[in-house]
Order: C-alpha cells, then structure tokens, then sequence
C-alpha cells in the first residue's frame, strides 16, 4: 500500500471540496470565500485557488473583481 499516494488523493479530494465550497459561496460575496479560506492551511487555500479557477473561470473572475485584494488572503 502507497501511503504517500493515498495522502496525496485524500488531500486532493478535501482540495476540491473546498473548492466547491468556494464557488457556492461567491454568491454569497467575497467575504463569504475569504471565511472559507481563512480555516485552511496555505497548501490548502493555494489548491482551492487553483482549483476554483480551473472549475468556474466565470466566478472566479467575479472574486477577482469583487475583491482585487483576494491574494492578501492567500497569506
């Protein structure tokens, strides 16, 4: 059994979770997202954004215009 592997897949699919979450919640407006993000590890909050970009380009282009400052919260 590949440990390493199965941590990889498990983080990946929490990764993707969150990222639906994300896009949910952008219809609630940015401060919405940016509580979501806020509970994840940077790891995590960097692979939601890519994730989240990926998926919904639309939405993700409403964060960006909703709250040009979005990267600050990826610290």
């Amino acid at each position: 059994m590949d440990t390493d592997t199965e941590l990889s897949d498990s983080w990946w699919q929490q990764v993707k979770y969150y990222a639906q979450l994300a896009m949910e919640r952008i219809e609630n407006g940015v401060h919405a997202v940016k509580e979501l993000l806020s509970t994840l590890t940077v790891d995590e909050r960097l692979g939601v954004i890519l994730k989240f970009e990926d998926a919904s380009p639309e939405k993700f282009a409403q964060l960006v215009t909703d709250a040009p400052q979005w990267t600050e919260w990826m610290a």
